[in-house]
């Protein structure tokens, strides 16, 4: 085995390892981050979602699986992306600052019984703690998706799913996974309720 089949080895065994991980201690935190969108959903709530860089990727990502529900053909279900307006994010970073791009569109767009996921690997993002505190005043239930320390943002957060790791790739691997697991609990939990939609 060459160095480079050594290096792509250790590094899919360790994105392994940090999953199995997850699968040893996270698994309550994630049914209860499962059970928290599907009851804000079903009271006709949105799922707010913030990050940046490639955790800005994750929110997009996400918030688009809900509004195309992972499958073809079904009702689309409310969620929104709070790093996709261009125009939103140059006028707020402009006008105020980095810190509230966040946090501004949550006061706009947030209300009470809304869910904010905020993902940041460090925790420590200004922006998204800002935005995570905002979400809490407003009575949004705030979850957060971190690495191993959690930073700041996990004292904000009402739930924090920390990933076991420090290293930032295995971290986001690890975010995206614990979202796909959340809206395949929700595509089975939807669709055993309405087997025609």
């Amino acid at each position: 085995m060459t160095q480079l089949h050594e290096n792509v080895s250790q590094q899919l065994a360790e994105s392994a390892t940090v999953k199995r991980d997850l699968a040893e201690r996270d698994t309550g935190q994630i049914v209860e981050f499962f059970q928290r969108v599907i009851g804000c959903l079903r009271q006709g709530g949105k799922i707010l979602f913030c990050g940046n860089g490639g955790s800005a990727a994750d929110a997009q990502h996400l918030a688009a699986e809900l509004v195309g529900r992972f499958g073809k053909g079904k009702p689309p279900l409310a969620a929104i992306a709070l790093t996709t307006d261009t125009s939103v994010l140059t006028c707020l970073s402009n006008d105020y600052s980095f810190d509230d791009v966040f946090a501004k569109q949550v006061q706009a767009l947030g209300k009470k019984g809304d869910v904010l996921v905020s993902i940041s690997t460090s925790g420590k993002s200004e922006n998204i703690v800002r935005a995570a505190r905002c979400a809490r005043e407003l009575g949004l239930f705030t979850i957060a998706l971190t690495g191993s320390g959690g930073g700041a943002l996990a004292e904000v957060a009402e739930l924090c799913l920390k990933v076991p790791s420090e290293n930032s790739q295995r971290i986001q691997e690890a975010h995206i996974t614990i979202g796909h697991i959340v809206l395949d609990l929700l595509e089975k939990k939807l669709a055993s309720e309405n087997p025609q939609g």
